[in-house]
């Protein structure tokens, strides 16, 4: 079997699986967004750096796309872009409270948890790139609070 056939194999079992497919994850990103912008915390952070949502909404589906069903479709570099945002873990907190409850009301059981379960490590990884890009090294288990 080729390396191909194999990668294929791995999408069509994640798929019959989760049922994840490209509309299920457009509707994820952007009822999720739509809540982000709404939201007290992180919406100020978003409005400051986003003025036209729809390319940011593209990109994330297909962030989304290669996370989810392994497509290749981005080919972004998500750590240079978050660095410099004033976030730590209480915004890491919040964007993953939100993430879980939009995809636990978008998304079938099976899909949800596959969702949550990435995006949890996605968040924790810009977390302690963050801190790393700050000069703080976390211990296992630390979690990075920003003291300004």
């Amino acid at each position: 079997m080729t390396s191909s056939q194999r990668r294929e194999d791995a999408i069509a079992a994640i798929v019959a699986r989760t049922g994840i497919d490209e509309a299920l994850i457009e509707r994820l990103v952007r009822h999720f967004y739509g809540k982000i912008r709404d939201d007290a915390v992180l919406g100020p952070i978003f409005a400051a750096r986003i003025a036209d949502w729809e390319p940011h909404l593209q990109r994330m589906c297909r962030f989304w796309s290669s996370v989810a069903l392994m497509t290749g479709t981005y080919h972004g570099q998500p750590m240079p872009m978050h660095a410099p945002l004033p976030v730590d873990a209480r915004h890491f907190d919040r964007w993953l409270e939100i993430f879980e409850a939009t995809a636990r009301e978008i998304c079938a059981a099976p899909a949800a948890e596959y969702f949550i379960e990435r995006a949890q490590r996605i968040a924790e990884s810009l977390e302690m790139g963050i801190a790393v890009s700050r000069g703080v090294m976390l211990k296992p288990g630390e979690r990075y609070r920003d003291s300004a």
